[in-house]
């Protein structure tokens, strides 16, 4: 609550809001998790904020208890109670933009396979990658594998010439 409080009027300097703390009370009563699956209610509480108005003009203060809406309780499953359909919260963990490489190894022929994930600040994914055949392929969004050489030629290689002069001077080692 410190960093958004107090709250001044950007048009005048004569009114300041502080927020002093805030509450949750207990649920309304025939608000229980299993009458809230039976009725189609909202397993929630009340969310108070107790708040200063200062008028600064006059230096008066008026105090008091401000409700700020019903918020969601947790059930001990994890779960929310939402409208009497149980509800999952889902998180995602984003990967920030960049190249990732991987390495890893082939189970059944023991050779090292190789991978890269281009992914952008906007826009589809790209992946490249290795097969134990020493194929090159790639997948744009994680769509379908499509050879490398399908790839090049979209973007403009179109004689074997020209891709074989991409990989000629591939490196052995």
């Amino acid at each position: 609550m410190k960093e958004i409080s107090p709250v001044k009027t950007l048009t005048s300097s004569k009114l300041e809001l502080r927020f002093i703390a805030y509450e949750f009370r207990e649920p309304r009563p025939g608000h229980s998790e299993a009458e809230c699956h039976e009725r189609n209610l909202t397993y929630s509480a009340p969310l108070y904020v107790r708040v200063q108005l200062l008028i600064k003009e006059t230096g008066e203060i008026k105090e008091q208890d401000l409700f700020l809406g019903d918020i969601p309780l947790m059930t001990a499953k994890g779960t929310f109670i939402t409208s009497g359909a149980e509800r999952v919260v889902v998180s995602q963990l984003l990967r920030s933009p960049g190249v990732y490489f991987t390495i890893g190894e082939d189970a059944t022929t023991g050779r090292e396979l190789c991978s890269a994930k281009l992914i952008p600040t906007r826009g589809a994914w790209l992946e490249f990658e290795t097969s134990n055949r020493d194929v090159i392929s790639a997948k744009i969004d994680g769509k379908r594998k499509i050879p490398i050489t399908t790839l090049l030629r979209a973007i403009g290689y179109g004689s074997n010439e020209q891709l074989f002069n991409l990989f000629s001077e591939e490196d052995d080692s």
